[in-house]
């Protein structure tokens, strides 16, 4: 295991495009942490950099506290697993596992005890005779991390491991990541663009937007208190609301944030009138989309079996105590400044 610590990285391309202006970043021995934002932020240049396989421009980077900035990624003890499972089609499963060893001239049977741990971490013992060919893509996936596990690196790096997996694959891949994690104790840095993931997999997550970290802290953290407009909006599905107008000037903010699940419903009276557009039923949870001549579009959270049609009318309450204000400069205010409103609003 080890920690990783980013001081002033800067990474400009052609000395033109500046994908990552300045940015300070430590990750804890033993974490796993999740680089999540949307395309184009610059998470995967980030990991890139830490792997060794981009340069960097300016700045440092500390593996397990050993300078690696200008190392060569065999000299950085890291292991990375790609979004492309990368196997060699003509070798069996516990070839492609033990390939990078027998170049580097691993003993026969260090690697063979290797293979044999990494095939029971990720239940692969039945199929170590079989070829990509014959695997499932989320076995194929397992594959590529046992060849990354046998390795037995300070930090994993994962390049958005999931995304070429169907929804079901996906779900179950989260579960076994989690799971591993627990069981090697290990360092890992994850990439995504997927809030989903990022908030069942991490126990830190990192927040980018343009190149720069928007917020750092736990899933729970982010989710109940973003610290800007770019979090509230990113994490959390569905999304957030987010109201300008007088209703957020009546609370002394510019943007007013309220999660769905924190509206209170009711039939006949409360703070905001609204207008049933479409409801989403999910089996236990339902979703409203509703409008407000107030606040504009809102999405409700309701029972799954809640009597709520298309065109109904429904009144909203917030909860007070869970609204999230956020002034011009698009940064959280303090909950102080927070103010009930003058009036209430139809």
């Amino acid at each position: 295991m080890a920690d990783v610590t980013l001081v002033d990285i800067e990474k400009t391309f052609r000395g033109k495009t500046t994908v990552i202006p300045n940015l300070n970043l430590r990750i804890e021995d033993g974490s796993f942490t999740v680089l999540v934002g949307p395309s184009g932020c610059g998470k995967s240049t980030l990991l890139r950099m830490i792997a060794g396989l981009e340069t960097v421009t300016r700045g440092a980077i500390s593996i397990g506290g050993r300078d690696v900035t200008t190392a060569e990624p065999s000299e950085r003890n890291i292991a990375m697993v790609f979004q492309s499972y990368a196997l060699y089609p003509h070798m069996t499963v516990a070839r492609n596992i033990d390939f990078g060893m027998r170049l580097a001239k691993v003993p026969t049977e260090e690697r063979k005890a290797k293979v044999a741990e990494a095939a029971r971490l990720l239940n692969l013992e039945e199929l170590l005779e079989r070829k990509p060919a014959e695997l499932s893509g989320g076995q194929r996936q397992r594959v590529a991390i046992g060849r990354a596990i046998v390795r037995n690196p300070g930090v994993f790096l994962f390049d958005e491991p999931l995304s070429n997996l169907d929804a079901a694959l996906r779900n179950r891949m989260r579960v076994e990541l989690a799971e591993l994690h627990q069981r090697l104790d290990a360092t890992m840095i994850y990439v995504t663009h997927d809030q989903v993931e990022a908030m069942t997999l991490a126990d830190c997550i990192v927040v980018m937007n343009a190149g720069q970290i928007e917020q750092v802290g736990t899933p729970m953290n982010l989710y109940q208190r973003p610290e800007t407009l770019f979090v509230a909006g990113f994490i959390g599905s569905p999304k957030m609301n987010l109201i300008e107008g007088e209703v957020a000037k009546a609370h002394g903010a510019t943007t007013l944030g309220i999660r769905p699940e924190h509206l209170e419903v009711s039939h006949e009276a409360g703070e905001w009138r609204t207008r049933v557009r479409v409801v989403e039923m999910l089996g236990a949870d339902a979703f409203a989309y509703v409008d407000s001549d107030a606040t504009g579009p809102l999405t409700v959270r309701l029972p799954g079996d809640a009597e709520v049609r298309s065109g109904d009318i429904l009144y909203l309450t917030p909860r007070y105590e869970l609204l999230h204000a956020f002034g011009i400069d698009g940064r959280r205010l303090p909950d102080e400044a927070l103010a009930r409103p003058r009036a209430t609003m139809a």
